[in-house]
């Protein structure tokens, strides 16, 4: 398992990674880096997932104050954004790693 180069298609690590966050590493052999990927992506999720909730219940009128829609909002831009910068580093690194392990 010494050759590494069955682990090196740049579009198949970059397509893996483009459907789930962190699936590209794993598949050029960077267990560890793809977990702690997938990991932070789980978070960002939940971030989302808890400011939808926030501003669901706020509409829905079950909160009442107006401190708790900026939380939620705050909360699920946060989220979306690290699962965006997240989703494209994945990409990018997973390609361009594949990249290296051909030269």
């Amino acid at each position: 398992m010494n050759d590494q180069r069955y682990f090196s298609h740049p579009g198949i690590a970059a397509v893996l990674s483009f459907l789930f966050t962190g699936l590209g590493q794993i598949y050029n052999g960077q267990i560890k880096k793809g977990l702690i990927i997938m990991f932070f992506s789980s978070v960002a999720m939940i971030l989302t997932i808890l400011g939808a909730i926030v501003i669901g219940c706020w509409i829905l009128g079950k909160f009442n104050f107006f401190i708790l829609l900026i939380l939620g909002i705050g909360l699920f831009l946060i989220g979306l954004s690290l699962i965006c910068i997240l989703g494209i580093f994945s990409i990018v690194d997973a390609f361009k790693e594949a990249q290296k392990r051909i030269a």
